[in-house]
């Protein structure tokens, strides 16, 4: 479904210059904030074993109101938008204000950088139309091989479009689509049962993934990996060298580095590497940035939830701690300037400091080069769920694909194994960088403080050593 209409809400729900006045009001004292007006319609469309098992579409809308003093924020949404309920929001944020006294933040500076179409993704294809290229999928993947049991297609599209208004006046608008197709296959043989999933998306029309040579190489993709996990062996323990493959296994890398190095978490000293820097934190060779300026990347964004163009941030130089990732509270508390990360769920939260695509850049080492050198260890290409406690860095996290690799001959897969350490030690302890860099493919959502925003990841063929990695061999 698709509804031609722009969400335009100075003209259809309030009138600007009362909305500008009631938040004047809100944020009189303050030292930032915001309005953030939001319409977002999202659809979903699973084929699961030969049938639809869901067909859904959602249509939301709403604000929020934000009022900043120092660490102090006071936050109202309503599903609602009405100079009405404008005024109740702006009563309850005004409350973390006080008596004020605080000098308000110099302005965004503006943009007109357009990283993604502003058509509704949704549009071009026919509900049935999308439902019959879900079939043909099935009916394709169920072709490739008699060993295939179950198979699962899903299509889910969004299409957000915001308004920020600034207590300056200042008013910014982006629209954003995000559309992501996934495959996933189990296969079956002599009795066992394994897995495979392949997918991705961006911030493009629904359309570019529809086409047929598209999703064969997606179900392609997610076979491959069942067949191969019919033949792992269990995984063996111990502490070895670990080579991860490009581009996906960087959620890794966002999940033991990344989030430690968001300034919230730094300003309240929380991460690991607070107050590190300047300093060496990595191996020499190792650039990690948080990029939130390529096209069409589902991590991508014109502007963050506060208004802040998006920006190409270096946050590791050559080993060296030189930036975080900084939404305008934490930015204005340390002394420096917003990057373009404040990011939200929707209208009903806070924005904070988050990723956006973050990945570490390549070396010069051959990939080739780097597995023969592996004398034991594993060679992980794709990563499954993990933890991270933030204080520490100390990480867990499951593997989907990987091989045992003696004397630098790729062997046999594994099944059941687990990386562990933490991301301090694990970038010093970096011992080759490839020069095949690579982003993921697009289907990458990332969770904090109860909010999960879409995100991107990637990284070059690594050589890491002495991970802990846990298995069940004997």
């Amino acid at each position: 479904m698709s509804d031609p209409t722009p969400f335009r809400p100075f003209e259809t729900h309030l009138d600007e210059g009362a909305a500008l006045s009631i938040l004047r009001a809100a944020t009189e004292g303050a030292e930032d904030g915001e309005l953030f007006l939001e319409r977002r319609r999202s659809e979903m469309l699973l084929f699961d074993d030969g049938r639809v098992r869901t067909a859904s579409y959602d249509a939301a809308e709403g604000f929020g109101l934000r009022a900043v003093k120092g660490e102090v924020a006071g936050y109202a949404h309503s599903t609602e938008i009405s100079e009405a309920a404008l005024r109740r929001a702006s009563e309850t944020a005004r409350l973390a204000i006080g008596a004020g006294g605080g000098m308000m933040a110099a302005a965004p500076k503006g943009t007109n950088a357009r990283l993604y179409t502003d058509a509704d993704p949704m549009a071009g294809a026919e509900f049935g139309v999308k439902l019959d290229t879900l079939a043909e999928i099935d009916a394709y993947a169920r072709a490739l091989d008699p060993r295939v049991v179950q198979v699962s297609a899903s299509m889910a599209a969004s299409h957000q479009e915001v308004e920020i208004l600034r207590p300056e006046g200042g008013r910014v608008r982006d629209v954003r689509p995000m559309v992501r197709l996934n495959v996933s296959i189990i296969v079956e043989e002599n009795g066992r049962r394994e897995s495979g999933s392949a997918g991705g998306g961006g911030r493009i029309g629904l359309a570019r993934l529809m086409g047929r040579a598209h999703w064969e190489g997606i179900a392609r993709e997610a076979l491959r990996i069942a067949v191969v996990n019919l033949s792992a062996v269990p995984a063996p323990a111990g502490v070895m060298d670990v080579v991860l493959g490009p581009g996906w296994p960087g959620i890794l890398l966002h999940e033991a580095v990344g989030h430690g190095l968001e300034g919230d978490f730094n300003r309240k000293k929380q991460s690991a590497f607070a107050g590190l820097m300047g300093q060496r934190v990595a191996a020499p060779g190792v650039t990690v940035l948080d990029d939130g300026t390529i096209p069409d990347r589902r991590g991508s964004i014109s502007v963050d939830d506060e208004g802040t163009p998006s920006a190409r941030n270096v946050l590791i130089e050559d080993g060296i701690l030189v930036g975080y990732m900084q939404d305008r509270q934490s930015a204005r508390l340390m002394g420096v300037a917003p990057t373009g990360n404040g990011r939200r769920e929707s209208y009903a939260h806070a924005p904070m400091a988050r990723m956006t695509n973050t990945y570490m850049l390549g070396g010069d080492a051959d990939p080739a080069g780097i597995l023969a050198d592996l004398k034991d260890g594993i060679y992980a290409v794709g990563f499954g769920g993990g933890q991270v406690d933030i204080t520490n860095g100390k990480f867990v996290f499951s593997c989907t694909e990987a091989y045992r690799v003696k004397n630098g001959v790729v062997g046999a897969p594994v099944k059941g194994a687990t990386l562990i350490g933490d991301g301090a030690t694990a970038l010093q302890q970096i011992r080759a960088i490839g020069n095949d860099m690579a982003l993921d493919p697009g289907m990458g959502n990332c969770g904090k403080a109860g909010q999960w925003v879409p995100v991107g990841v990637g990284q070059p063929t690594l050589m890491i050593g002495g991970l802990t990695v846990g298995g069940s061999a004997a």
